[in-house]
């Protein structure tokens, strides 16, 4: 009978039937079991178990009702902007103000709930996130327990040479192909948990994206106490309105008439003003402004922008064209000179409209509107920052005028004499 030798390292004469069949079926069992935990650990490493979590589930359901929640509120907004559009553009009376401030108020109400809805979506966002990390790391560390298995058991010392043994004639074949199996499975495992890692990599990217937008969407609440301040604001117009006119339409025709020839009577003042005190300003005085030359700065603390210049939905656009930027301003809050320069006018208009205007280099001026107190003088020259007076806009106080909006501060740059758009000039 022929020797088989193999690897030169062991030789065995040809081993009776019934030897080769119990020692076959032992191979069988032993890489048998280490397939099928190969399988195992390329299932969890691909992930083909990694069917979304009931949490997950539910996070899923909870996004889809917010977005559905976002799209009515989008709805009825565009609704009530469209009927605000309608009505500033028909006749001017009291039954259309009523109705444009309704509808003001109610799109303020759901600006509140559209800021509160993105919020709570965003949180969910990141708690989904949060799970399907949590879930590539449970895949990940299953896949090298699994791993740590299988090497355990193929590589014990004492199953070496049972091995051997049963590299002889026929079984050698079927063992160099059981190798090749275990290699094209073990290139999988690797691809897997590359893909898996890959997975967590950008989910992590993701969950930054969201806390990013988190952080965004978390300053945007205190935006929703301006919202609410907004929404008092609506409601006290609507009660001032209806108090000073007593439902009259003929009152509140009066009342038209009444801001329309105090904007006109301040509009023509200030652009005659420009022009006038240049004239009389001496070189040194010119010289002196002109050498200032610094940018301008917000005359009260950065705020909303409750109407912008030239503002389409502005509520009395029918009377005149709003040539400002209105920033909210708690009544009182101090005004600061946006730049330096001299007090052209300080129009005290008692319950009526009041304003501040300054004159600045290059040609350039400031107003300053619905001013319920002055502490500067004419022809008075006043630094960057100087405190210039108090403002107002609150309906029925010094200063305010007929058909104010609520506190805020009315806020004009001109340029030789024309209104232009005072963003462009504040940092």
């Amino acid at each position: 009978m022929p020797i088989v030798r193999l690897f030169g390292i062991i030789e065995y004469m040809p081993m009776p039937r019934i030897l080769k069949i119990l020692l076959g079926f032992l191979f069988l069992c032993l890489f048998g079991a280490s397939f099928i935990l190969v399988k195992e650990i390329g299932r969890a490493a691909v992930g083909e178990s990694t069917a979304p979590s009931e949490e997950v589930q539910k996070l899923n359901a909870q996004i889809e009702d917010t977005k559905k929640r976002l799209k009515e509120i989008q709805d009825q907004q565009a609704i009530y902007s469209q009927s605000i559009r309608t009505k500033q553009n028909e006749q001017a009376n009291l039954s259309n103000e009523l109705a444009i401030i309704d509808n003001r108020t109610k799109k303020a109400e759901l600006d509140m709930a559209q800021t509160q809805t993105e919020i709570d979506r965003t949180g969910l966002e990141i708690q989904k996130t949060e799970l399907e990390i949590k879930d590539a790391e449970d895949q990940i560390q299953a896949g090298k327990d699994n791993i740590g298995k299988i090497l355990r058991l193929v590589y014990k010392k004492d199953d070496v040479t049972s091995l051997e043994v049963l590299l002889l004639n026929d079984s050698f074949s079927e063992f160099l192909n059981q190798i090749k199996y275990l290699e094209d499975v073990n290139s999988k495992i690797n691809d897997a948990v590359s893909e898996v890692k890959e997975k967590r990599e950008n989910l992590e990217k993701v969950k930054l994206d969201l806390a990013a937008k988190n952080t965004e969407l978390e300053a945007q609440k205190k935006t929703l106490e301006g919202q609410k301040q907004s929404l008092a604001v609506e409601y006290d117009n609507k009660n001032y309105l209806l108090d000073q006119t007593r439902s009259s339409e003929a009152e509140f025709q009066r009342l038209l008439k009444q801001a329309k020839k105090e904007q006109q009577a301040a509009a023509a003042d200030i652009s005659s003003l420009e022009k006038t005190i240049r004239q009389k300003m001496s070189a040194q005085d010119t010289a002196k402004l002109d050498s200032d030359g610094s940018a301008m700065a917000w005359p009260v603390p950065k705020n909303v922008i409750t109407a912008i210049f030239h503002d389409p939905d502005y509520p009395f656009r029918y009377i005149f064209e709003h040539p400002a930027d209105d920033i909210r301003a708690r009544q009182g809050t101090p005004i600061k000179a946006a730049a330096s320069g001299y007090v052209a006018r300080a129009k005290n208009g008692g319950m009526g409209y009041s304003y501040i205007m300054l004159i600045h280099g290059d040609g350039l001026s400031t107003v300053y509107g619905h001013v319920s107190k002055i502490y500067v003088e004419e022809d008075e020259y006043v630094a960057q920052g100087q405190v210039i007076g108090l403002s107002g806009g609150m309906p029925g106080t010094p200063g305010a005028g007929p058909l104010t909006t609520g506190p805020h501060l009315h806020f004009e740059v001109r340029l030789n004499g024309i209104p232009v758009n005072p963003l462009a000039y504040l940092p």
